[in-house]
């Protein structure tokens, strides 16, 4: 499957630069006001070109600054900064999404980073730590890189949390924020917006240990096992199970939304609900997602489709689980985030040993 994270090398420098300035005793306050332009010497640096900044201040909300921008030249950089001041809040992370010419919001991170610099920079789910002086004051300033286009947006989104947080939804124990730095190239013209297409997902029955990749996202495209972990709960959207016994003897291959899948299956799945002792155990939500059989695309149909406005027609459904699937089966579904999408279902190699599986093509909404 093709990955949809971009621009790796942002947050790189993003997560090396909180790493080196973040400390319990250090301060990161490093940088001038934006509306400082005499350097040290003195002198007048109101020639230096001017830098997108975002402010937001919870004791002074009157000086927040939520969005800015600034034009790119293909292949170069610009400069991004962002300032959070907390006051009764104490922020513990950043999240940022990057929206590349109009295509969706997208995680700004990299899970496969091999650093002993990022290692306490970055959290598993790719968000930033703010650990230390960083948890009340957040300056810092980085390059944000100009792609190679002619014309068209880069909108970076920025804001932090109380707690574990969610990319796809900036509510989720938001502290300060979400502010908005928008790169323009050309005329900023993006083109039609084209579906997000995913082939040849494979999904596994589940293990009552979580150890099988039973779980799919469609935030970025990836199959999951529920014991890797609390840190990606808020990227699972829907499993899939064959019925086994019980309630759901006669389901055969089926998918259910995260939220009802241990009531849809019958088993309790381990890892799936939080454990007392996890971070925001108490407020931990888990995603919906609604599907219904499709009467208005067939399997030639779903191939066809390029553009995100090719399946506005879809109306939300109101189950969270679909059942006795069939090979050539095309989907409707909406996601906890409101997204619409089709699945395509090509192959079943039915039972609820942990070497069957369904697999699948997905087209969704960017």
């Amino acid at each position: 499957m093709k990955k949809q994270i971009k621009q790796v090398f942002l947050i790189c420098t993003i997560a090396l630069f909180i790493s080196s300035c973040s400390s319990d005793d250090g301060s990161i306050f490093d940088t001038p006001l934006p509306d400082d332009t005499t350097g040290d010497d003195g002198a007048d640096d109101s020639d230096e070109p001017e830098v997108a900044t975002i402010v937001f201040n919870e004791a002074l909300p009157s000086v927040n600054i939520t969005t800015a921008s600034a034009s790119g030249e293909a292949g170069t950089n610009v400069t991004g900064r962002v300032i959070f001041t907390s006051d009764a809040t104490t922020q513990r992370r950043m999240y940022i999404t990057q929206n590349y010419l109009g295509q969706g919001e997208m995680p700004f991170s990299s899970f496969d980073l091999v650093s002993d610099d990022l290692t306490k920079a970055l959290k598993a789910d790719g968000s930033i730590d703010l650990d230390g002086a960083t948890k009340k004051e957040i300056d810092f300033s980085f390059p944000l890189p100009v792609p190679d286009i002619d014309n068209g947006e880069i909108v970076y989104t920025f804001w932090t949390t109380t707690g574990k947080g969610d990319f796809r939804d900036s509510t989720k124990r938001l502290a300060l924020g979400a502010g908005q730095i928008t790169v323009t190239v050309g005329t900023g013209a993006n083109p039609a917006a084209a579906i997000r297409e995913f082939n040849d997902v494979k999904l596994f029955a589940p293990d009552v240990n979580g150890n099988t990749e039973t779980f799919f996202s469609l935030l970025n495209e990836t199959v999951y096992k529920i014991n890797v972990g609390p840190e990606f709960r808020a990227f699972w959207d829907f499993g899939y199970y064959y019925g086994a016994s019980g309630i759901s003897a006669d389901d055969n291959a089926s998918f259910a939304s995260t939220e009802q899948y241990d009531a849809s299956f019958g088993f309790d799945v381990e890892g799936l609900e939080p454990g007392a002792d996890e971070e925001n155990a108490a407020t931990e939500t888990l995603n919906q997602m609604f599907f219904a059989t499709s009467t208005a695309t067939d399997a030639a149909a779903f191939d066809a489709i390029t553009l995100s406005g090719d399946i506005d027609f879809t109306a939300t459904p109101d189950a969270q689980k679909i059942t006795n699937l069939s090979v050539g089966d095309v989907i409707e579904f909406v996601d906890n985030y409101g997204k619409k999408g089709l699945i395509k279902v090509t192959s079943i190699q039915p039972g609820f040993g942990n070497a069957d599986f369904i697999e699948f093509d997905v087209k969704i909404q960017p």
